[in-house]
């Protein structure tokens, strides 16, 4: 029996691209969806928001100069590409799935509204969100939180390249300590790089809590929605436990 009813992934496009840094990388989106439809198999309703760092980076490109609102719509594109991508590699294995987008493009995908995703995810089809929120300044993280809290997500769980939440880098400072469950303020105290401040902020205003894991190594995403102790909880705790 799965530990949460329906969920919403958050991945950053870093994540499909793989060891190359850029692109869409076969091997690993092809275990991602792999281990999607294993997920989705139990019963789990899936929501799914993707980064598009892979393909372009919004902020990045305004700190190089570009106006940085044409810089976030470019992001916004490439979130659109990396979910039709997904999209492709899920299907293929059976599961039916819906692109919405909070920019409209009819030829491409349906455009955001509430209700038509909650019936999509009732309905058992993957729902992939794209675009964003449809507006500049604001980042992926911020929009997988936003969709989470409108389509009634019970956790979202934070897919990255590390086995949770630490008090530094661990991967650039040696001796970092992964913390087994954090609280939304400490979190934002501590400046720690779970998710920008506004995305922490909307969740501890719902209290939707977020699971931090590591999503390339096989089976993880399975484990988290079984119940095991994997990754790193944010949530409504007193305490942060090391």
């Amino acid at each position: 029996m799965p530990r949460y009813r329906r969920v919403l992934l958050k991945l950053s496009g870093e994540i499909l691209a793989g060891p190359g840094g850029y692109g869409i990388d076969d091997k690993v989106v092809s275990a991602i969806s792999d281990e999607l439809v294993e997920v989705h198999g139990m019963g789990v309703e899936i929501g799914i928001s993707l980064g598009g760092g892979n393909i372009f980076r919004g902020l990045a490109a305004a700190s190089r100069g570009m106006d940085r609102v044409a810089a976030d719509y470019m992001g916004m594109l490439a979130t659109v590409i990396n979910s039709l991508a997904l999209q492709q590699y899920i299907e293929k294995r059976g599961v039916p799935t819906r692109v919405l987008s909070a920019i409209d493009m009819h030829r491409v995908a349906e455009s955001f509204i509430r209700r038509r995703a909650v019936r999509h995810l009732e309905k058992g089809r993957i729902v992939l969100f794209a675009a964003g929120t449809g507006n500049p300044y604001f980042t992926t993280d911020t929009a997988a939180a936003l969709r989470a809290v409108e389509v009634g997500a019970e956790v979202i769980l934070k897919g990255t390249r590390v086995d949770g939440v630490y008090d530094r880098d661990p991967l650039v400072q040696a001796g970092a300590t992964r913390f087994e469950r954090i609280s939304y303020l400490e979190v934002l105290q501590r400046g720690l790089k779970v998710m920008d401040a506004t995305a922490i902020s909307l969740c501890m205003d719902n209290r939707l809590p977020v699971v931090v894991f590591n999503v390339g190594v096989p089976g993880n995403l399975r484990r988290v929605l079984s119940g095991e102790a994997v990754g790193t909880e944010v949530g409504e705790f007193v305490d942060a436990k090391g």
